[in-house]
């Protein structure tokens, strides 16, 4: 869980103590600091003048911080400053570039997508396209870094790529001004039918209310009387959007005074916060269901025990990640950063979501993906033989729930497992690769026949025979056909073909009313309104 502060430039100060010794006491106090500094800073000059080869001591002391945070929690981190501008981009919502979302297919650069309002789709750029030169130079072999540094840029700059698309018997020159790109955390919003409304939210960065506020309000002008919120593996982001979301749909007070929605202890005081609802929603009273899996963790997990912690509707799916710590970034003098965990963070009700990490980092991160959980209702919360130690806590209309190993549904829905040929066909592309050659036959023939996203979803359907072609086309890049696993998996498998079939016309919402059709956890999710009513005592 990041979050912003106006901040004392304290990682500057303290990594330049570390190096130097020098500038650290008002900082940290006792525990003969300056010896420990000075340590290091003698070890890192003896290696540098002594040692029997060059050393690099840049290396050094970013291995040496590493080792240090080693002994930390799994959530404190080093970020170099490569990684720093990805993860910048990622929080603050946005990137300058052209604005499309890209694969490598045989060694060529593939658009997903553009994204929408871009410069790219401004010009035309289609799905599907194949960008073969950069700047009048060969792109073919890029790898993704080559990609990004051909084509992202500053806001006002041009590039110029060509592109081969099927039908065309020339390659099509675009000359782009590169712009800002929104990254949108909404990934999309539509009805599941003439009252349902779905909203699925990636991650929690500095747009994301907003970008949901807008989604609410498009769909309730669609006639959206229900409400499916799926935070499935949603890993987190911006403490004070997921405050945010969570009071679009609580009102402000109880009886006892304002409705918390979370709040923060740290070893400072200055850290110790509390977050409460505080303005007027229209959507206070709309059903709710919240979805959530094993890697929904931190903001998302926020928000879902907001939800569960007042009665304010349903939790579905497996138990979050329980992530319940909060880190602070700290910028370094060299571009880096250090985000470090200053707090933990409470539900309303004071649970602790985090989960234990004593055992190590490899199996904390794994554990949350190993749980045997038993599906079905679990209203008054009940503990199983794994979670006996997890302190009890209950919820404003007296519910049991459980605390110290992430949220835990109100109904458990598993999602699921994939045969091992699936996992394959997902893992070397195959799904993607064979659209984008079927699409080069059929693109044309699909766009007459199809007007809408309604009218495709409803007549579309993967052959037998286009199945057949798929294994065939699998087969010839090395993932071999296993007859049993494609009986089982037949419907994913045709789901999957024809949901990047719908992605190619009709973006993101193509791709999720493709996907959404087979899904289990959201079809039971969508029975439970009764439910979800009933407990938030609407009807």
């Amino acid at each position: 869980m990041k979050k912003r502060f106006s901040l004392p430039l304290m990682a500057v100060v303290f990594l330049a103590a570390f190096v130097g010794g020098t500038q650290v006491n008002h900082l940290i106090s006792g525990d003969n600091i300056y010896d420990q500094l000075r340590k290091f800073s003698d070890v890192l000059g003896y290696a540098e003048k002594f040692y029997v080869e060059d050393v690099d001591t840049k290396k050094l002391t970013e291995d040496a911080i590493n080792g240090m945070l080693q002994d930390l929690d799994p959530h404190s981190v080093y970020i170099k400053p490569s990684q720093m501008q990805r993860v910048t981009e990622d929080f603050q919502g946005k990137f300058e570039g052209i604005g499309v979302e890209f694969s490598i297919v045989n060694d060529t650069i593939t658009v997903v997508q553009p994204i929408g309002g871009g410069p790219s789709a401004s010009l035309g750029i289609m799905a599907n396209d194949k960008i073969v030169r950069i700047d009048g130079k060969s792109s073919v072999g890029f790898n993704n870094e080559q990609v990004m540094k051909g084509l992202k840029g500053p806001k006002g700059t041009k590039v110029a790529v060509s592109i081969f698309r099927a039908g065309h018997d020339e390659l099509l020159e675009y000359e782009i001004i590169r712009d800002v790109i929104p990254l949108y955390s909404v990934d999309v919003s539509l009805m599941l039918d003439d009252k349902v409304g779905y909203i699925n939210v990636t991650r929690f960065a500095e747009t994301t209310a907003k970008e949901m506020t807008a989604a609410l309000e498009k769909l309730k002008g669609q006639g959206m009387k229900r409400l499916i919120l799926d935070l499935r593996s949603n890993p987190g982001g911006f403490l004070d959007q997921a405050v945010k979301m969570s009071d679009l749909f609580l009102d402000g007070n109880t009886e006892g005074g304002k409705r918390k929605v979370v709040y923060t202890k740290g070893r400072r005081p200055e850290f110790n916060e509390d977050h409460f609802a505080s303005t007027n929603s229209e959507f206070e009273k709309l059903p709710l269901i919240v979805l959530i899996s094993n890697s929904s963790a931190s903001a998302s997990e926020i928000v879902s025990g907001a939800v569960q912690d007042w009665d304010r509707g349903l939790i579905v799916g497996e138990t979050s990640f329980g992530k319940g710590l909060v880190q602070r970034q700290f910028p370094l003098s060299d571009g880096s950063a250090l985000r470090l965990t200053i707090a933990r963070y409470y539900t309303p009700s004071g649970r602790l979501i985090q989960r234990a990490y004593d055992g190590g980092k490899e199996k904390y991160q794994m554990e949350a993906f190993q749980r045997d959980e038993e599906e079905g209702e679990n209203i008054e919360h009940k503990e199983s033989s794994a979670d006996t130690s997890r302190p009890k806590f209950k919820t404003s209309k007296g519910r049991v729930i459980l605390g110290g190993g992430g949220i835990t549904p109100d109904f458990i829905v598993k999602p699921g497992n994939l045969t091992k040929y699936s996992v394959a066909l997902s893992r070397k592309n195959m799904f993607f690769e064979f659209a984008a050659r079927y699409l080069n036959a059929n693109q044309e023939r699909l766009k007459a026949a199809y007007g809408s996203l309604a009218e495709f979803d409803r007549s579309f359907t993967v052959t037998d025979a286009m199945l057949a072609e798929f294994t065939s086309f699998a087969d010839g890049k090395g993932v071999a056909a296993v007859a049993e696993d494609m009986t089982k998996d037949k419907d994913f498998i045709q789901t999957r073909l024809k949901a990047y079939i719908a992605r190619n016309f009709w973006g993101n919402e193509g791709w999720y009313l493709s996907l959404l059709g087979i899904d289990a956890q959201l079809k039971r999710a969508v029975s439970l309104f009764p439910e979800a009513e009933k407990i938030a005592r609407l009807n």
